[in-house]
């Protein structure tokens, strides 16, 4: 059977579906509507009177599965305690959403934190920056080049820069050692209409581990052949668009990570150091997916330094 914790990146080893560290509940927002879908974000730690700095958290799930409410605990327990307010949005989910059209979402919640989040929020539009895990941690590395004004700083947990790459266009090893999913039961877990919240029936995974063993992501989430079509996904992989004005970047990644290979964020400490770009790279030994196998303490000191990281270029 499957171990959760390094499935899909939606089950960390440490988190919150509700305020960290604090006992309110979130407020939640609409921040767009499309195809009949109500697309929303919640908001942790702010204060109608003190104009504060952000984070906008992005959710992982292999851009099939997860929501909002998928929060790395000790991560977001640590920006409340040094003064951030956390944005954690949705966005639509594949295969019934395409990769442009979640990058589309991507930006116009970026572009709602910094024009609504002044005034429903209270947050500083000059001081935000951008985290997210595994999916989200690419959609992460994603706004270093794809939304404007260019984030503060990234901090990317267990993310990648290449979509395109064998680990996802190809049947993959890990994965095929688990009983194979019939397509007809892989279809079914899916749907054919925009949504950007799972049921907690869903049985998403399943559609996730039939494109996993039939290394066919790419195709699905994007609706586009890698090998037919390879200079189409240069606009969605950040590993092919870092440059000089790319941001601070925090790269997070477990050495024996069986979901995304620690090579995707090996291969991006390199490049972004080709670019002279600022960025330190945390190296977790021995941790999986979601750093699964790492000590509370340990991953307790990794979100205090992200945190830390966050602070020092966008407090």
């Amino acid at each position: 059977m499957l171990n959760r914790r390094r499935f899909l990146g939606t089950t960390f080893g440490a988190v919150a579906g509700t305020a960290p560290g604090q006992t309110a509940a979130p407020r939640t927002y609409t921040y767009k509507t499309a195809e009949g879908c109500a697309i929303q974000a919640d908001v942790y730690g702010a204060e109608a009177s003190t104009a504060k700095p952000a984070v906008m958290w992005i959710h992982g799930g292999a851009l099939i599965n997860g929501s909002r409410k998928g929060l790395v605990k000790p991560f977001h327990e640590e920006l409340l305690k040094q003064g951030f307010v956390v944005v954690s949005i949705d966005y639509r989910l594949a295969p019934e959403t395409k990769l442009p059209a979640i990058i589309g979402d991507l930006r116009d919640a970026w572009r709602w934190v910094h024009k609504s989040g002044p005034k429903l929020f209270a947050i500083d539009p000059e001081k935000v920056a951008v985290a997210g895990g595994s999916a989200g941690g690419y959609l992460t590395l994603m706004t270093g080049f794809a939304v404007s004004p260019r984030p503060r700083a990234l901090v990317s947990y267990y993310g990648y820069g290449d979509i395109t790459a064998e680990w996802y266009s190809r049947s993959d090893p890990f994965y095929l050692k688990q009983p194979a999913v019939p397509e007809e039961e892989a279809r079914h877990a899916v749907g054919s209409f925009a949504i950007s919240e799972p049921s907690p029936k869903s049985q998403r995974g399943r559609f996730y581990l039939y494109c996993r063993q039939k290394g066919i992501w790419p195709k699905e989430v994007a609706g586009r052949d890698p090998d037919r079509d390879p200079r189409w996904f240069d606009r969605y992989c950040p590993l092919r668009n870092v440059s000089a004005k790319y941001p601070p970047v925090l790269l997070i990644h477990g050495t024996e990570d069986t979901d995304v290979p620690f090579s995707e964020s090996e291969k991006m400490d390199a490049r972004l150091t080709e670019a002279g770009v600022t960025h330190e790279f945390i190296r977790v030994p021995g941790a999986g997916h979601g750093l699964s196998g790492a000590k509370p303490e340990e991953t307790s000191r990794i979100a205090a330094r992200a945190a830390g990281f966050i602070k020092s270029h966008a407090a």
